[in-house]
């Protein structure tokens, strides 16, 4: 019986162990690390003196603190009143005024002139080897290369942590909710101009390893700029409150070698033009359906949810929509303007191409297929609807 019962004991020991093992976060490559205290490493020039004063001010703040309180309990000790300690009289001291006003003064003289120093630097977005828009949605980024090696290439950066992950089906990775299926690519050593802004509501680009944060405001443009000094990835996140799926909008920079760097953007511009669609093309309902099945993937798929079901009280169902059953007119102007008052944001940004085959796509997928009017949207009828 104690064999047995050893043998047993030693066998769920043997299992916890495993499946501890199986369960045991390690750290995200180029992002958080487990039981992280300290700021990210820093890849830029800006983010070491981010760093770096981190450290020198709470020095400064730690030294100030031992000092004060060191002096506050030695005087409650050393002159209490069961010692005999006798209070003195006295109106005021000109030197301790003097005193505890100019050390204060240098005090903070000496913290703000490096910090001013790191400030301006990081307002300084001149001379760039490349400038990248970056756009926040609800809830993606879309980045547009604006000028330099790989200008007129963009894409959309989407969640790519998979749903059985995000609903508790299978364990987490180790880059779950910072993993992306189209990572900003950038060259190593180059100054990078990141213009920010908004389509909807204020997001917030961050990447701590490279000392980064802009605000995105719609309506508004803001700039900020990085040199990361190391190839590798890594990882941010939006960083303002923006919505139900806040959480769900990561940020993945790939830092490469100038070669690796020219390489890609070639690949980028054989995609775009293989993929490039003719707005003044008459397309088959079959072509349509296709491309539009790629565009919901990429755009639609998180709130409105692979089986066209929505999600109750905040995303209406797509499936058996009258909208989606009806005139054509309404559904394109839905995606067009969005509807305000709701989580139904604008679509605008999308080629007509794009907007007539996601439209197309949702009349006939689920049990649309046959059932409204309209059963084909054109990219001429988009066209004339903005």
């Amino acid at each position: 019986m104690k064999k047995w019962l050893g043998g047993s004991l030693g066998a769920v020991v043997v299992n916890m162990v495993a499946s501890s093992a199986a369960l045991a976060v390690n750290d995200s490559v180029g992002g958080p690390k487990v039981n992280q205290l300290n700021l990210h490493e820093p890849v830029t020039s800006i983010a070491a003196q981010i760093e770096w004063l981190h450290w020198m001010m709470l020095g400064i703040c730690l030294v100030i603190f031992l000092g004060v309180f060191s002096v506050m309990f030695y005087s409650i000790w050393a002159h209490r009143k069961s010692r005999g300690a006798k209070p003195a009289s006295f109106h005021e001291s000109i030197g301790v005024e003097v005193a505890w006003t100019v050390i204060p003064f240098l005090i903070v003289i000496g913290m703000a002139l490096p910090a001013t120093k790191t400030v301006v630097a990081m307002k300084d977005t001149s001379n760039a080897d490349l400038t990248v828009k970056a756009t926040g949605y609800q809830w993606k980024w879309g980045y547009d290369y604006l000028n330099g090696q790989g200008e007129g290439i963009s894409f959309l950066s989407n969640l790519a942590t998979p749903p059985e992950q995000l609903y508790g089906a299978e364990p987490k990775g180790d880059n779950y909710l910072l993993e992306v299926d189209n990572p900003l690519v950038v060259p190593v050593n180059k100054k990078i101009r990141v213009i920010t802004t908004a389509n909807d509501v204020i997001h917030s680009w961050m990447v701590p390893a490279f000392g980064v944060k802009q605000d995105a405001i719609p309506g508004f443009v803001r700039d900020t700029w990085f040199r990361a000094e190391k190839i590798g990835e890594f990882r941010g996140q939006c960083a303002e409150l923006c919505g139900k799926d806040h959480a769900y909008m990561p940020i993945v920079v790939k830092v490469v070698s100038e070669e690796d760097y020219g390489k890609w953007v070639d690949e980028q511009k054989a995609k775009m033009a293989a993929l490039a669609d003719d707005p003044n093309k008459t397309w088959t309902a079959d072509e349509l359906r296709t491309r539009g099945e790629q565009v919901y993937a990429s755009n639609c798929v998180a709130c409105h949810q692979a089986t066209g079901k929505g999600v109750p009280g905040t995303f209406a169902p797509l499936d058996g929509s009258a909208v989606v059953l009806g005139p054509k007119a309404a559904q394109i102007e839905t995606v067009l303007k969005g509807r305000p008052g709701t989580a139904m944001a604008s679509f605008a940004h999308l080629s007509d191409v794009e907007i007539a085959a996601v439209i197309t796509y949702t009349r006939h997928a689920w049990s649309n297929a046959g059932k409204g009017e309209d059963p084909v949207v054109q990219p001429a009828d988009v066209r004339s609807s903005r």
